[in-house]
């Protein structure tokens, strides 16, 4: 874990702001954070190389492009010392319907947030990708409904 690092009011109004929309220009974020141009840039630069904010992504209507099935899945792992932990870490990075990986202190292992296009193709990445990934004894799905807040 990285320690906490300290922000002003100013940082957290421009973090604020570009959370809602990354592709304000320096002079709509200087209004909105009171302070002029060249400021406000010199502490975007700052919070980008400090690695506050590290990067910059389009919102993508996930189903206009195929992508609407949200499926929570629990996984409990056979192994969980060090090196079975970082195999099944390694492994479920490469599959890309995974959006999400957290290790969970609970009753199971780790909850994933899996994204395809419908029931069917959530089954195939179930038993082909997230069964056959290291160290998995046990899987749990949660089908989502309704995405009622995404943020």
């Amino acid at each position: 874990m990285s320690e906490a690092v300290h922000l002003d009011r100013a940082d957290r109004t421009i973090l604020a702001a570009l959370g809602r929309n990354a592709r304000l220009s320096m002079a709509e974020l200087a209004a909105e954070v009171g302070l002029s141009k060249t400021p406000v840039a010199a502490r975007v630069r700052r919070l980008e190389r400090d690695g506050i904010i590290r990067g910059y992504a389009a919102i993508v209507d996930r189903e206009r492009i195929g992508e609407g099935h949200i499926a929570f899945v629990q996984v409990t792992l056979s192994d969980t010392r060090s090196a079975a932990l970082d195999a099944f870490n390694k492994a479920a990075l490469t599959v890309p319907e995974i959006e999400q990986c957290h290790m969970i202190a609970a009753s199971f292992d780790y909850l994933l947030k899996v994204r395809t296009k419908d029931i069917a193709a959530y089954r195939r990445v179930l038993g082909e990708r997230i069964s056959a990934l290291p160290h998995v004894e046990h899987t749990s799905t949660f089908v989502a409904m309704e995405t009622v807040k995404d943020r």
